[in-house]
């Protein structure tokens, strides 16, 4: 019966110093807050389709729409204007031949053939930049001749590694005839063409790739079946030889100054 006095004592005490306190603490924290405090006003995003009388409105928008558009498919400009796609192509058969379709990641490859289009097209876009963009942003030139001036490096690069069998069939599929000079070839024959004989490249890279690894494949093949190790899969024996060879020959140093190589004509 004292116990439970105590207790009952004990609790109660503690519930009077609980609300002390909060009645202590309550109106300092009132008189911290300003009386005429006022929200904080947060962004709103509002779109909105209006009618003008006034067309400059209606060309400046028209304006940026068109750069919103180029800037959404500036991406596929730098993969089928550049070396990119013979870089990453060869890449992917580098590793379907060694057999590690994981190693080196996708990352590391797209990476590596974007940075060799950078030092490949470095020539090219720095005749762009003294001949069409400073000249534009000095206004000595106008919108179109600017844009004339930039694609004359690209056509000349894509000239360069473009088959001429290529090329005519695209014209040929366009139905263009009179093309006496690299000028009358238009974009829209010369970047398909240009692609396509990238990928052909890229194939014939890839298929000289193989053959190392397909006779290392083959031959250790041969050997477990003439041990009668059947059910070993030959690419588990294989696959250290094929990274020994390719380390022992300087693989990524013979492969990169070679495709560099290829587009220094």
């Amino acid at each position: 019966m004292a116990g439970l006095i105590v207790f009952v004592n004990r609790r109660t005490l503690l519930l009077i110093l609980i609300s002390v306190l909060f009645t202590i603490s309550s109106p300092s924290s009132t008189q911290s807050e300003p009386a005429n405090s006022t929200p904080i006003p947060l962004p709103r995003i509002n779109f909105s389709i209006d009618q003008t009388t006034n067309p400059q409105e209606l060309n400046t928008t028209l304006q940026i729409f068109f750069l919103l558009t180029i800037l959404s498919l500036a991406p596929s400009f730098l993969i089928l204007t550049t070396s990119f796609t013979r870089f990453i192509v060869v890449f992917s058969f580098l590793r379907q031949g060694m057999a590690i379709p994981q190693v080196p990641p996708t990352q590391i490859l797209t990476g590596l053939a974007l940075f060799l289009t950078f030092f490949v097209m470095a020539p090219t876009w720095k005749e762009i930049n003294d001949q069409a963009l400073q000249p534009y942003l000095v206004e000595e030139i106008n919108q179109q001749q600017a844009f004339q001036n930039a694609v004359t490096p690209v056509r000349h690069f894509m000239f360069q590694q473009t088959r001429s069998s290529d090329l005519k069939l695209m014209a040929q599929l366009a139905k263009v005839e009179q093309m006496a000079t690299r000028d009358d070839v238009p974009l829209r024959v010369l970047v398909p063409a240009f692609v396509v004989s990238e990928l052909t490249t890229a194939f014939t890279i890839g298929f000289i790739l193989f053959i190392p690894f397909l006779v290392i494949d083959m031959v250790v093949a041969s050997v477990l079946m003439s041990m009668g190790m059947m059910m070993l899969p030959p690419v588990t024996i294989s696959l250290p030889f094929k990274i020994l060879l390719f380390v022992l020959i300087d693989g990524w140093n013979l492969l990169t100054v070679s495709m560099i190589s290829g587009f220094q004509v």
